[in-house]
């Protein structure tokens, strides 16, 4: 009888969070934690003012922060076997950079 030997590759999942990206580049810049929290936060509040108004935000080399329009849709509600119309309606979206698509391709391993 023969046997097998399957090996795999086990993948960490990182996560980084808005203080450890605070504390990276506090410590990259030499600046103060507290001024690096407010210019990070006041950042992400521009974005969602922006687009809760309307307007699409673009960062060249990193990607965009857009709208998209979802179109109505039927839905099914399951637990009472029916059908449900769900309205049109707009969501933020990310889409990133051809650059940094390319960074991540080639600079991550797929799961």
């Amino acid at each position: 009888m023969h046997t097998q030997k399957f090996t795999h590759k086990l993948k960490i999942e990182k996560k980084m969070t808005k203080a450890d990206i605070v504390a990276k580049i506090a410590e990259k810049l030499g600046l103060e934690k507290g001024d690096v929290q407010a210019t990070v936060e006041s950042f992400m509040d521009e974005v969602k003012t922006s687009l809760e108004t309307g307007d699409n935000v673009y960062l060249r080399g990193f990607g965009s922060f857009i709208i998209k329009t979802r179109a109505e849709k039927t839905g099914r509600n399951i637990s009472k076997n029916t059908t449900i119309k769900i309205p049109a309606h707009n969501i933020p979206a990310f889409k990133p950079a051809k650059v940094f698509v390319e960074g991540v391709k080639t600079n991550t391993e797929a799961k």
